[in-house]
């Protein structure tokens, strides 16, 4: 039997996305990486080339309409870890992820929305002085994910 304390799953996905082929771009290393799940909040994803593994139907795709459409709806225990360059965000280099969690990317322009940064159990950032591109940024947070360091 599954030990429900040891056994991890992480969904990733983008909060307002700007530009479609980004979702694709961050679908495809969402499904190389071992994600579990991928979502939207706001805008839908829409069928891209740069997906060419069509991982939207390989894993669950969920869409949300609203942050708290979002929030009400993850798994009972999940930890919302919100990536942004924020004063309060901790290194990527140093985090240890959660067992069980949800990635939170906002859109390239403006970031995660306010209520997103409030609510997120985490905050990570990168050692950059600039915003990297959101599904650049996402592969980045599922490589580190795969590294051999602790889990929380």
């Amino acid at each position: 039997m599954d030990d429900n304390f040891v056994n991890e799953y992480f969904g990733i996905g983008i909060q307002n996305g700007k530009t479609p082929e980004n979702l694709g771009v961050l679908w495809r290393t969402a499904q190389n990486l071992g994600a579990s799940f991928i979502f939207t909040i706001g805008n839908r994803y829409a069928k891209q080339a740069c997906d060419t593994h069509n991982a939207v139907k390989s894993i669950p795709y969920y869409h949300y309409n609203t942050f708290n459409d979002f929030k009400n709806n993850i798994p009972v225990g999940t930890r919302i870890v919100g990536v942004e360059l924020d004063d309060t965000a901790v290194d990527l280099e140093t985090f240890e992820h959660p067992r069980r969690c949800v990635y939170l990317l906002g859109a390239e322009d403006h970031g995660l929305s306010k209520e997103a940064i409030e609510e997120s159990h985490f905050l990570v950032k990168f050692k950059s002085t600039l915003s990297l591109n959101v599904a650049v940024a996402g592969s980045i947070v599922l490589y580190d994910r795969q590294l051999n360091k602790p889990r929380s």
